[in-house]
């Protein structure tokens, strides 16, 4: 008995003691050096940066590829609950506006957080945008209010004769802005730069359609064509830069360029005009020919395109930033 438990010290442990070791090395270590290169994130993500590594399920090959991606689920600095409109200003700067609880983050070109500031905590915000001296935009209680981009200071409400009702707003590339109004009638109204009234397209969508819409998002393109996306009308109708009306495209359903839940719109450089709904994100040319779809990563609430022409999406807990490659 005595020798026998000799030969379990002498040789069964150490042989133990080595398939221990062995077992560390091969599965627990690199498990950790990954761990610590992601940053606690997970594949896809270079060490301390937010751009998708080249062949993550973030950087999908094709139209349009995501360059950058940052935020989170959460309250503190750089993190979202409820983010739905984003704006751009002139030097890049990203302002990211929460429908609940009013709040404003600013982030750098890079996604890296600089500061926030909050509007009216009690009321959703509706809309929000950037001109290109960082002033930024918001609608809220149906009015349309500036602020200074870096401090959210009040630089005072737009007027409008007809009083409150916005629900949303697009920067125009003069230095104006277009707004989506409804009060009984769903109007689309045209700024100047200095918040002066330049055209008023009357009941826009109802007069085309046959029905009145209650939810509209607005877009703008460099020529001056105005679209509006009736969410439910589940269409984009187009109007020329006099107000008049040109063509409409899409319709409820399932099939491509056809639209449900549609939540965003927005135009590219090239005049090809982006719809986000449950499906994805769907491009139509600027007649309203159905072009192609992409999925985004969760749903885009809100969209923009810088002068690069990028397209950033806001999808409530965080933001991507795509390259459209054709």
């Amino acid at each position: 008995m005595k020798a026998t438990r000799w030969i379990w010290l002498i040789v069964v442990i150490p042989l133990l003691v080595v398939g221990v070791v062995i077992a560390l090395v091969v599965f627990l270590i690199p498990t950790m050096l990954r761990t610590d290169a992601t940053n606690g994130r997970g594949p896809g993500f270079l060490p301390g940066l937010t751009k998708p590594a080249p062949g993550s399920k973030d950087q999908p090959a094709g139209f349009a590829s995501v360059t950058l991606k940052f935020g989170t689920e959460g309250i503190g600095p750089g993190m979202f609950k409820d983010a739905r409109s984003i704006g751009i200003d002139g030097s890049g700067k990203i302002y990211v506006g929460e429908y609940t609880g009013g709040r404003v983050q600013v982030f750098g070109p890079d996604g890296r957080f600089l500061t926030q500031w909050t509007v009216d905590p009690k009321m959703p915000l509706r809309g929000l945008a950037a001109d290109r001296k960082g002033t930024v935009y918001t609608v809220q209680r149906g009015q349309i209010t500036r602020h200074e981009g870096d401090t959210g200071k009040d630089l005072g409400e737009v007027s409008y004769g007809g009083g409150g009702g916005f629900d949303d707003l697009t920067m125009s590339p003069d230095g104006g802005f277009v707004g989506a109004w409804y009060s009984n009638r769903d109007d689309i109204v045209r700024f100047n730069a200095a918040g002066e009234v330049t055209r008023t397209i009357r009941a826009a969508i109802s007069s085309t359609s046959g029905d009145s819409e209650l939810n509209t998002r607005v877009a703008i393109d460099g020529l001056g064509n105005i679209y509006a996306l009736g969410s439910f009308n589940n269409a984009v109708f187009k109007f020329g830069p006099d107000g008049k009306f040109l063509t409409r495209f899409g319709d409820a359903g399932d099939q491509a360029g056809q639209f449900r839940a549609p939540s965003a719109i927005a135009v590219d450089g090239k005049g090809r005009v982006y719809v986000s709904d449950i499906k994805g994100i769907q491009i139509f040319d600027g007649n309203g020919r159905y072009l192609k779809v992409f999925k985004p990563d969760g749903m885009g609430f809100g969209m923009v395109f810088n002068d690069n022409n990028e397209l950033f999406v806001v999808a409530r807990n965080h933001v991507l930033k795509y390259s459209i490659n054709e």
